[in-house]
């Protein structure tokens, strides 16, 4: 397929779309992301998911399936399906972002004082839950074999660090003004999270709820996720009768510039809808979902 032409007002990362006028107009009034943050929290009932699970990994030693694999995958396929997700603002200006990528931090080791990875996936439109599980652990397996940065964005963070004060204050002031006119060079935004559709944090991998977590005026990240640990609540069905589930919670914060409320929460629906059916998981990421709006 042929690559998209570039037109007047694009970005190397997205094409600047229209919007309705007062989404326009609060790119001015409201220039930074942090001032039209929304944060949405709700709980998924992924009993059917769990159990998606026991069966996956049955027999598996190495490389078993987990939940947040099949987050980052419902993750994705939510932003093929709901394009505005998928948008950010930058420069007073709208933006569709040209591909669709997810960004987590991995600890390499579960330990206080251990160093932190910026992990950076950017999924084909053919994978499956079962492509993007394989990838999500062949890259963090990659990064865990060393105990410091061996390349990529980290490395690149080490030595700005090292920096004097005054020469990082300067190339930071240099970099948030080529960031605002979108002429960042790639080597300082490739697997940035910063730059991501979605940035998740797995806070039920160290036991922990969901939490709210900001957004960054720096960057294109629209989403930020967190997902809490997995346990057991009791469920109020719409018949009336109660059954204990098991849970997640899940917390979402969003830049409002990019849609309304109501276009969120058919978003969020979707993704429950798909965590209540996991089979739609094994679907490719261009595969509609069979979700029924209404």
């Amino acid at each position: 397929m042929a690559e998209e032409k570039v037109k007047w007002g694009d970005r190397r990362d997205g094409k600047r779309v229209k919007a309705p006028g007062l989404q326009t107009v609060m790119t001015a009034l409201f220039p930074n992301r942090t001032d039209t943050e929304v944060y949405l929290n709700d709980t998924i009932d992924a009993t059917e998911l769990v159990r998606y699970l026991e069966k996956k990994n049955e027999g598996r030693e190495d490389g078993r399936m987990t939940i947040f694999h099949c987050m980052i995958t419902a993750l994705a396929k939510m932003l093929v399906e709901r394009p505005l997700m998928n948008r950010f603002v930058q420069g007073y200006r709208i933006y569709e972002r040209n591909e669709i990528s997810l960004s987590f931090v991995a600890k390499r080791r579960f330990a206080d004082g251990a160093e932190e990875t910026l992990m950076y996936l950017i999924p084909e439109m053919t994978d499956t839950v079962n492509e993007i599980s394989q990838k999500i652990i062949g890259d963090v397996r990659e990064a865990r074999k060393s105990e410091h940065a061996t390349g990529g964005v980290d490395e690149l963070l080490d030595k700005f660090a090292a920096l004097p004060r005054p020469v990082l204050a300067a190339s930071v002031r240099v970099i948030r003004w080529l960031d605002f006119w979108g002429k960042n060079p790639k080597f300082l935004t490739d697997g940035d999270p910063n730059y991501s559709s979605i940035l998740v944090s797995n806070l039920g991998s160290i036991k922990c709820p969901s939490v709210y977590h900001h957004l960054n005026n720096y960057g294109t990240n629209s989403i930020m996720v967190t997902i809490g640990t997995l346990h057991k609540e009791e469920y109020l069905f719409e018949d009336g009768h109660k059954e204990i589930r098991d849970v997640i919670d899940i917390g979402a914060t969003l830049d409002e510039r990019i849609g309304d409320g109501f276009y969120f929460a058919r978003s969020l629906k979707l993704l429950k809808h798909i965590c209540a059916h996991p089979e739609i998981l094994e679907k490719p990421l261009n595969e509609p979902s069979g979700f029924d709006y209404r």
